[in-house]
C-alpha cells in the first residue's frame, strides 16, 4: 500500500497543482488579474452578501390579485359573448372563483351554454405544464343560472405564468440599476429570489421590485364633479382614482382604459426646459403611436389621466394632437424618482403585486467586517492547529500540516470552479474542516503507533495503519456528509452555504489522507529507511489507558437522562429564545455615525412608533446597535412597514449596517424544513449504520445522537442565546461531529469483536475506548481550538453559531465515550455475529488474543 507507480504520483501532484493554480487568483487583486495572460484561470470566488454588501429579497407572487384579474377577464368575456349572441340576460357578477349570470328567456339557455363554452375550452400549458387543462368550468346550479367556476390547476397555470414574466420583468429593472451579477431565480411555485451584491440601496430596490407599473391612459368623466361622484353614485362606466398628491386629488375616469403601456418601447428621464422640473418622456410603437394619436386628435381640449398602479400620476388637458408617438409625464418628482420610473417603465408592467415576504440586507461596511473576521479567525484557528498537530507528532504532525494545507487550497479551488458562493457561514465551514481533517491524519497516525507496539516492523506498521484506518475514516466522514447532502437539500441560502463547504471539506479529506499524506510518508520511508516512529510532545499520551469507562455507566445514563429529561421540561415550559427565522419579525443592526451609540435614546424613539415589542441592546462594540422587532400580525406588508419607520426615524444619526426581515409564511416553513431536517438526516444515517454494523450499533448511534441534540436544545433554553437558522445548521453538524467520533468507536468495536470472541463485552468495550481515547481528545482538542478562534475572532453574526458547535463538540465526545458504547451492553450485543469476514491476519491472532489483548496493547 505504500509503493506509488509514477502515473499515480503525476496524477496526485497534477490535482494538488490545478488546486494551487485555480485557488491562487482569490489572493490577487482585480489590477492583478488583469495583468496575467489570458490562458490563465482567473475566475474568483462569488462572496455571499454577508460578506460583500447587497440585498436579499425573496418575492411571492400574490394569488389573490391572479384571482381578481381573472374573475374580471372572465366577467367581461361573458357580457361580450351574450351581448356579440344577443341573448338577454341579469344578474352578471363575480366573486371568489365564481361569476355567474341568469338568462332572462329559458328559450336562450342552450344557445347560452354554446356561447359560455368558450371559456371552459382546453387549453395548452406548455411543454413542460403536463399538456392542456381547462382554466374553468361550467355549470346550471339553478334553471336559468349558469356560472363559471375557475379551476385550481388554472389558477395555478396562471401563477406559474405571472413568475416566469416576473422573472423577466424583475431583471429587466435590476439590470436598468447598474448592478453586477444579480441572481434572480424562481423559488417553489410563486416565489421570486433576488440577489443584488454590492447595492447600497435596499429601499429603493425594494420600490421597485414591488411596484407593479402598470400604466394606463384614460379619459376624465366629466359628465360630473369628482366631488359629486363621490357623495353620490358615480356613472356605472366610470370610477374614482386618486393622485399621488398629498393631500390625494380625487378625478373620476372612465373605467376603460384608451391605451395602455404595453405599447410602449422607450421611457427616459429628463428635465421640462420650461420649468426645470424633473419629467419622464416616453415613445410609443407604431400602433400605440397611431392609436394615440386617434385618442389625441378626437379629445383636444379634454383632460386625459394618466394612471399609473391605479393611482393618477397627472392629468392635463390635451392642447393639440400629439402625432409622433412621444409623449411625457410630469409630476412632483424628484431626480431619482423620474429615474426609477422611467425604469419601470421601460422594463415593462408585473402581471401581478409582488410582495416582500423574507429580506436580509447587510450594508458594505458591516461585509467588509465580516471578510476581516473571517480571515483573522481563519489564521489564528489555522496557526492553532498547526502548532498543536506538530506538537503532537513531530515529523509526523508536519506530513499532516502540509496535507491540512493542500486540502484547504483544493476546497477553495473547488468552490471557486463550481460558482460556490462563500458566506460567513461558509468560512465557519472550512474553519471546522480545518479542525476535522486533522482526524483522518490522527486516525492513521494513532494506527501505525498501534501496530507498531504489537510487534509489527515499522513498513508493516504503517502499511496497516492505512489499510485498516481507511474505513473507519471513511464510515465516519460518510455519516457526516449524509448530514451536509441534507442540510444542502432542506436549508437555504447561507445554512446551504455552509453545508457545501463542509461536503466538499469531506471529499477533500479523504483524498488527501489517502493519497497526499501516504505518498509523503511511503517517499520519507524511502528516502530515510527509519528504524522507529517520529515522537511527539503527546505521542504517548494515553498509550497505557487503562480506564474502566464501563464501570460508570449506571452514573452516567442516570446523568444523561436527568439532563435530557431537564432539557425537554424547560423546552416545554420556559422555550427557546427563537429567531426571527422562526417566529417572524424583524432584526435591525445599526452603528453611530459618532461617537457611542445611546440605547436608551434608541428604545425611547421606537417606543414612540407603536411597533410592539422592541429589544434593543449592544451588539459587539460601543457604537453598534442590535434592535428586535416582534412580529406585526399583519402579514409581510405590515414587516415592511416596520423597517420603513426604523429606517427614517434613525437614519439621520446612524448607519443601517444589517436588515432581516422574516413573514410568517416565511418562519411558519423555516421551522417546519428545520425539524424535518435534523428528524431525516438521523433516520438516513440510521439505515446507513445498520447497513454498515449491526443494530445495535444504528441504535446505540442514534441514542447517542438524539441524547446530544436535546442537550444541545436544553443549553439553547439555559443560556437565552438566539436560536435561528444557523443554529439548525449547528445542530445537524453536532450530529454529523458526534456520529463521527461514534462510529470511530464503533468500528473499533467491531473489530475487537472479531478478534476477542471470549472477551466479556464491558471489558471489550473498555479496551475499545481506550485504545481511541488518544484519537478521540486530540481530534476533540483540535476541533475545539478552531472553533474557539472562530468564537472568539470570528465577530458576532456567527457569534451563537459557533457557540452552539463548541458545545456539541464536548457533548459529543462525552456520549460517544459513556452513551454510545454502554448502551450496547443494554442491547446484549453478541461477538458471533462479527466473525464472518475475518482478515487472515485476525484468524491467525485470535488463537493468541481471544483471551485478551497482548501487554502494552491497551
Amino acid at each position: 500500500m505504500l509503493y506509488f507507480s509514477r502515473w499515480k504520483t503525476t496524477l496526485i501532484w497534477l490535482a494538488i497543482l490545478a488546486s494551487v493554480v485555480f485557488a491562487a487568483p482569490n489572493l490577487l487583486s482585480q489590477q492583478q488579474l488583469a495583468a496575467l495572460p489570458d490562458w490563465m484561470p482567473k475566475k474568483q470566488l462569488t462572496l455571499g452578501l454577508d460578506l460583500q454588501g447587497g440585498s436579499h429579497i425573496l418575492l411571492r407572487v400574490e394569488r389573490e390579485d391572479i384571482e381578481k384579474e381573472r374573475l374580471e377577464t372572465v366577467v367581461d368575456d361573458m357580457r361580450r359573448l351574450l351581448r356579440e349572441e344577443g341573448i338577454g340576460y341579469t344578474g352578471l357578477s363575480g366573486n371568489g372563483l365564481v361569476a355567474q349570470v341568469r338568462i332572462r328567456d329559458s328559450a336562450n339557455i342552450e344557445r347560452a351554454k354554446d356561447a359560455l363554452s368558450e371559456l371552459t375550452q382546453l387549453v395548452n400549458a406548455g411543454l413542460l405544464g403536463g399538456g392542456a387543462l381547462r382554466e374553468a368550468e361550467l355549470d346550471e346550479p339553478q334553471p336559468g343560472l349558469l356560472r363559471i367556476t375557475l379551476t385550481e390547476e388554472g389558477i395555478n397555470h396562471r401563477i406559474s405564468s405571472a413568475v416566469s414574466q416576473s422573472i423577466e420583468v424583475v431583471r429587466r429593472r435590476v439590470d436598468e440599476l447598474g448592478t453586477t451579477e444579480p441572481v434572480i431565480q424562481r423559488q417553489g411555485t410563486d416565489r421570486i429570489l433576488v440577489q443584488v451584491p454590492g447595492f447600497d440601496d435596499p429601499q429603493r430596490l425594494k420600490d421597485i421590485l414591488n411596484q407593479t407599473a402598470k400604466l394606463t391612459f384614460h379619459l376624465v368623466d366629466r359628465s360630473m364633479p369628482a366631488e359629486e361622484a363621490l357623495r353620490g353614485r358615480p356613472p356605472v362606466s366610470s370610477e374614482i382614482v386618486y393622485s399621488n398628491d398629498d393631500p390625494p386629488i380625487p378625478f373620476l375616469l372612465q373605467r376603460r382604459p384608451l391605451l395602455s403601456g404595453d405599447n410602449l418601447v422607450d421611457a427616459q428621464a429628463g428635465f421640462d426646459q420650461r420649468t426645470n422640473e424633473p419629467i419622464v418622456t416616453f415613445r410609443f410603437d407604431t400602433a400605440g403611436a397611431q392609436r394615440f394619436g386617434q385618442i389625441t386628435q378626437q379629445n383636444v381640449g379634454y383632460p386625459f389621466a394618466i394612471v399609473l398602479d391605479e393611482a393618477v400620476i397627472t392629468a392635463p388637458v390635451i392642447n393639440e394632437p400629439i402625432l409622433g408617438g412621444t409623449g411625457q409625464i410630469s409630476g412632483n418628482f424628484t431626480v431619482e424618482s423620474a429615474n426609477d420610473l422611467a425604469v419601470l417603465l421601460r422594463a415593462g408592467a408585473l402581471p401581478a403585486t409582488l410582495t416582500v415576504i423574507e429580506e436580509r440586507t447587510v450594508g458594505p461596511g458591516l461585509g467588509a467586517d465580516s471578510i476581516a473576521a473571517g480571515e483573522i479567525a481563519g489564521i489564528i484557528g489555522a496557526i492553532l492547529v498547526v502548532t498543536f498537530i506538530f506538537a503532537a507528532y513531530g515529523f509526523l504532525g508536519l506530513i499532516a500540516n502540509l496535507a491540512l494545507i493542500f486540502n484547504v487550497t483544493m476546497i477553495i479551488a473547488l468552490l471557486t470552479l463550481i460558482g460556490a458562493t462563500l458566506t460567513l457561514p461558509g468560512i465557519a465551514g472550512i474553519v471546522l474542516t480545518v479542525g476535522m481533517a486533522v482526524d483522518s491524519n490522527v486516525l492513521i497516525y494513532e494506527r501505525i503507533r498501534e501496530e507498531r507496539r504489537g510487534g509489527r516492523s515499522l513498513i508493516q506498521a504503517i502499511d496497516a495503519g492505512f489499510q485498516r484506518a481507511f474505513a473507519t475514516i471513511l464510515d465516519a466522514n460518510i455519516t457526516t456528509l449524509i448530514a451536509a447532502v441534507i442540510l444542502f437539500y432542506l436549508g437555504s441560502g447561507p445554512v446551504r452555504g455552509f453545508a457545501v463547504t463542509l461536503a466538499i471539506g469531506i471529499v477533500t479529506t479523504v483524498f488527501t489522507a489517502f493519497t497526499v499524506t501516504r505518498w509523503m510518508i511511503a517517499e520519507w520511508v524511502r528516502r530515510s529507511r527509519p528504524k522507529a516512529l517520529p515522537r511527539g510532545l503527546l505521542a504517548e499520551l494515553f498509550g497505557n489507558a487503562h480506564y474502566k469507562f464501563m464501570w460508570l455507566r449506571k452514573f452516567t445514563f442516570m446523568f444523561s437522562a436527568a439532563a435530557a429529561l431537564a432539557s425537554l421540561v424547560l423546552f416545554a415550559t420556559v422555550g427557546m429564545n427563537y429567531g426571527i427565522d422562526f417566529k417572524g419579525g424583524s432584526v435591525i443592526e445599526v452603528q453611530s455615525k459618532s461617537g457611542p451609540a445611546d440605547v436608551s435614546d434608541i428604545r425611547s424613539r421606537l417606543s414612540d412608533l407603536n411597533l410592539g415589542d422592541v429589544q434593543v441592546q449592544e451588539f459587539g462594540s460601543p457604537e453598534e446597535v442590535l434592535i428586535r422587532v416582534q412580529a406585526q400580525g399583519g402579514g409581510e406588508n405590515a414587516e415592511q412597514t416596520v423597517i420603513t419607520k426604523v429606517r427614517g426615524d434613525l437614519e439621520d444619526d446612524y448607519t443601517i449596517r444589517r436588515v432581516e426581515v422574516v413573514g410568517p409564511t416565511v418562519s411558519g416553513e423555516l421551522a417546519q424544513a428545520g425539524t424535518i431536517a435534523v428528524l431525516t438526516s438521523l433516520f438516513a444515517i440510521l439505515i446507513y449504520i445498520w447497513f454498515r454494523f449491526e443494530w445495535q450499533f444504528a441504535l446505540g448511534a442514534i441514542i447517542a445522537t438524539v441524547n446530544d441534540v436535546i442537550l444541545t436544545i436544553g443549553m439553547f433554553v439555559i443560556t437565552g442565546v438566539e436560536f435561528n437558522l444557523s443554529s439548525i445548521a449547528a445542530v445537524l453538524t453536532i450530529v454529523g461531529y458526534s456520529l463521527n467520533d461514534t462510529v470511530v468507536v464503533y468500528d473499533r468495536v467491531r473489530e475487537n469483536l472479531r478478534r476477542y470472541k471470549k472477551m466479556p463485552l464491558p471489558d471489550l468495550l473498555d479496551l475499545s475506548v481506550n485504545q481511541m481515547l488518544s484519537r478521540t481528545v486530540l481530534t476533540s482538542v483540535t476541533t475545539l481550538l478552531a472553533l474557539l478562534s472562530l468564537f472568539i475572532f470570528g465577530g458576532e453574526v456567527i457569534r451563537s453559531f459557533t457557540f452552539a458547535m463548541i458545545f456539541g463538540v464536548i457533548i459529543g465526545t462525552y456520549s460517544s465515550t459513556f452513551i454510545a458504547a454502554p448502551v450496547l451492553i443494554l442491547f446484549k450485543l453478541r461477538g458471533e455475529n462479527f466473525q464472518a469476514g475475518m482478515g487472515k491476519d485476525e484468524e491467525q491472532q485470535q488463537g493468541e488474543e481471544s483471551k485478551g489483548p497482548a501487554p502494552g496493547t491497551a
